[in-house]
């Protein structure tokens, strides 16, 4: 009985190696063959609707700025930003500066509660089905993407902003040509 209870365990042991190693090669392989955009590289164009009711595509604000910003309304550092971020598109929107909060919540009657509760009026688009977050390969909450002039993302920022890391961003991405 005890050598058939280690030739069992050896089994076992082989086959969650078996398994992990699989796992390991298919996340692997998943991640190489799939390329997020980063700082330099050109943004995907998605197009989405806004809670304005408007289908929203990036590709219509070629040759402006854009600053695209993933959230959710059950993320705290998201909400902590939101201030800073309404304040810097009071400032910026009419200089050119093209504002897209990309919200991935599932019901629009609560984003459209949490923009009424905050007073804010930045323009928002629904990813209710998570495809653009994907596109862009967002993990984590909040996550913005400062596109510049030519459609390349010149900044991505994971984590929460400052008033001040916004305005110094769009500062150097209006400044540029």
């Amino acid at each position: 009985m005890g050598r058939h209870k280690k030739w069992v365990q050896i089994g076992i042991f082989a086959v969650v190696l078996i398994i992990g190693v699989f796992t390991i090669i298919t996340n692997l392989s998943a991640s190489s063959g799939k390329k997020y955009p980063q700082e330099g590289d050109k943004a995907l164009n998605f197009s989405l609707v806004g809670l304005d009711g408007k289908t929203h595509e990036l590709s219509e604000y070629k040759g402006q700025p854009v600053l695209i910003n993933f959230w959710g309304t059950f993320c705290p550092p998201c909400k902590e930003e939101m201030p800073d971020l309404q304040k810097q598109y009071d400032k910026w929107a009419s200089k050119g500066v093209v504002f897209l909060e990309v919200n991935i919540d599932k019901n629009k009657v609560t984003v459209q509660g949490f923009m009424d509760q905050y007073k804010l009026n930045l323009p928002v688009l629904l990813d209710a089905n998570e495809e653009v977050r994907r596109a862009y390969g967002v993990m984590d909450y909040p996550t913005t993407f400062f596109i510049g002039k030519d459609g390349k993302v010149a900044v991505k920022k994971i984590g929460q902003m400052t008033e001040s890391f916004i305005e110094e961003t769009l500062t150097g991405l209006v400044g540029k040509s």
